[in-house]
């Protein structure tokens, strides 16, 4: 057994100050972000009424004939004496003189703009020319902090001379960095930088609560955890709440996306403009469908191992501890979500709470069980 090293523990927790700190720095961008590319879409939407407000006033009257008599001209550029466009505004003239007449179906969108009606991002989540400055200062920002982040992870690991999966505060600050990590990993090929906020501020609500509530000092592992399935099981079902932690952010933003939807096909006003970075919410509610799925996979292996290393450690598979019933629970909960959308039509909203439900369930089971309910699973470290 190696011997504790309080130095590198200590360094640890300096580490995940720092990488909580960077998260809300990157956290500000990603709101700064939202907030000006909001802005910018609201003056593109201005912009478009005008040009629509323009190009109906450039339908002229008669053959190149304004209603007085006299030639027609643009909006912001005359006709020559013999019908043709003095190429600084107003249409190109047609065959034999004739000023083309704009068809019912012109475009309310600027050139080099986008028309307005709520458009949303693109559903295929591709990158765009388009630079924001913010968005990619905040990206910077978060792979700063996760290389911190993976530092204080590494740093905690070589103090306790094992892998740092064996209480809550452990098992906290390394979900956190493979949420962060995975998020930036997805990065690398689709635009999700509208989830940025959501992330990183749930890594740092994370961050926090391991600091403040579920600290624990460098150690030993408790003699039932001293097994090599700690490494297969945890890491599992680290990274598989790391994947709910995502769909959760997406099925929340689902919800503010098809309400928002919902209001604009109603004639009404869109009170949230930055939610036009954010795809529509049938694109997020598939994103978060195949990402959910990829979760369940290592959540069956999670469950599955558990009963192994119960077998191994306590001679049954099952037992009906509290801890494994809720596991049990929550592989219920995304069982149901992904057959009731598969099979029976649960989509949209429905869908959304579903996911969040099971969701719910996992942090449940982390916190509430863990802290109050005594059992062979009580592992907290507090």
């Amino acid at each position: 057994m190696f011997p504790i090293n309080e130095t590198m523990g200590q360094y640890s927790e300096l580490f995940m100050l720092l990488a909580a700190g960077t998260y809300t720095v990157a956290f500000i961008a990603f709101a700064w972000d939202l907030a000006k590319s909001s802005k910018a879409l609201r003056a593109v939407d201005l912009r478009a009424a005008e040009f629509a407000a323009g190009a109906a006033a450039r339908v002229p009257v008669g053959a190149g004939v304004g209603a007085g008599g006299a030639p027609y001209s643009g909006a912001e550029g005359g006709v020559d004496a013999d019908g043709a466009s003095d190429r600084t505004g107003g249409h190109l003239a047609g065959p034999a003189g004739r000023a083309e007449r704009p068809s019912s179906s012109v475009s309310a969108t600027p050139p080099g703009g986008n028309a307005g009606g709520g458009q949303t991002a693109d559903a295929d989540m591709r990158y765009t020319a388009e630079r924001r400055a913010p968005a990619r200062v905040a990206v910077a920002l978060t792979v700063l902090g996760v290389l911190i982040h993976a530092a204080g992870v590494i740093t905690r690991a070589v103090g306790s001379g094992r892998v740092p999966w064996g209480n809550m505060y452990e098992f906290l600050t390394t979900g956190a960095f493979v949420a962060v990590a995975v998020f930036l990993l997805v990065l690398i090929r689709r635009d999700l930088r509208f989830l940025g906020t959501f992330v990183v501020g749930l890594a740092i609500i994370m961050l926090v609560a391991a600091a403040v509530a579920f600290w624990t000092p460098v150690g030993h592992l408790v003699p039932a955890l001293q097994s090599y399935w700690l490494v297969i099981h945890v890491s599992i079902a680290v990274m598989s709440s790391a994947l709910f932690t995502l769909t959760f952010a997406m099925s929340a933003l689902q919800l503010v996306q098809s309400y928002r939807q919902k209001t604009i096909a109603a004639g009404g006003t869109d009170k949230l403009g930055f939610m036009r970075l954010v795809p529509t919410a049938l694109s997020l509610e598939n994103l978060s469908y195949r990402i959910n799925a990829i979760a369940f996979i290592g959540w069956t292996f999670t469950l599955m191992f558990g009963a192994i290393w119960a077998e191994k450690a306590w001679g049954r598979f099952w037992g009906w501890d509290t801890k494994e019933v809720w596991t049990f629970v929550i592989w219920v909960v995304y069982a149901g979500y992904l057959h009731a959308r598969a099979t029976r039509g649960w989509t949209g909203t429905r869908a959304a709470w579903l996911s969040i439900v099971g969701y719910l369930c996992v942090v449940f089971n982390f916190t509430i069980v863990n802290q109050f309910f005594n059992g062979l699973h009580s592992y907290s470290g507090l």
